[in-house]
């Protein structure tokens, strides 16, 4: 038998993906594309069984779980997407372009503008936070691990590159490194006693 996996598939195509906009708590749904992708997913992931499938409460996650075949996966509110507060909405252009300078929220993080962003004022999260939200979800998957089984997250592009991170015992801000598409999947694994990366970012159109 194969090793266990920790499967992450990141949501579909939606309006601010394609604009690039951050979208931290925004409940932005999928492009009618997010949706085929989605179920391009799904036919990627076919005949794959998991011991725990996990999403995000957000409504584009919720969305991407269903289309792909996973309408039962479990809603985790650790797997939601990082709450950018006042980069909400705001492309990492225009915040550069504020700040007179290179912006990358893996090094600067969100507290570098005002308290007003596009969609409304929000404290926001530091990468810290979502980090230690990345371990429990990495804590809850571990044990299912050992048993054998396979888990399907099902999350956004910040969170799930972060959570890579963590998973390989890196900084958190290793995720700056590790780019991922639309309704990608990549597969995290066990290999010689460490945690390993096994695929990233794979296609599944």
């Amino acid at each position: 038998m194969p090793d266990p996996q920790l499967v992450l598939l990141r949501h579909g195509e939606t309006e601010w993906s394609l604009t690039g906009q951050h979208t931290g708590t925004s409940d932005i749904p999928l492009t009618p594309h997010g949706e085929e992708q989605a179920r391009g997913a799904g036919a990627f992931l076919a005949g794959r069984e998991f011991a725990l499938e996990l999403r995000s409460p957000l409504l584009r996650a919720r969305r991407t779980a269903e289309l792909a075949g996973f309408p039962d996966a479990v809603a985790d509110p650790n797997l939601a997407e990082w709450d950018y507060g006042p980069v909400e909405g705001r492309t990492a252009d225009d915040v550069s372009r504020e700040l007179g300078r290179d912006w990358l929220i893996f090094r600067d993080g969100v507290h570098v503008v005002g308290a007003q962003g596009a969609v409304g004022a929000r404290p926001g999260e530091t990468l810290d936070d979502v980090a230690e939200r990345a371990r429990a979800v990495v804590r809850r998957a571990e044990p299912v691990l050992r048993d054998g089984g396979d888990v399907l997250l099902v999350a956004h592009g910040h969170l799930l590159r972060v959570l890579a991170a963590v998973w390989l015992e890196l900084g958190p801000a290793a995720a700056a490194r590790f780019e991922l598409g639309t309704a990608s999947v990549s597969l995290l694994g066990h290999g010689h006693g460490l945690h390993t990366m096994e695929g990233w970012n794979l296609p599944t159109a």
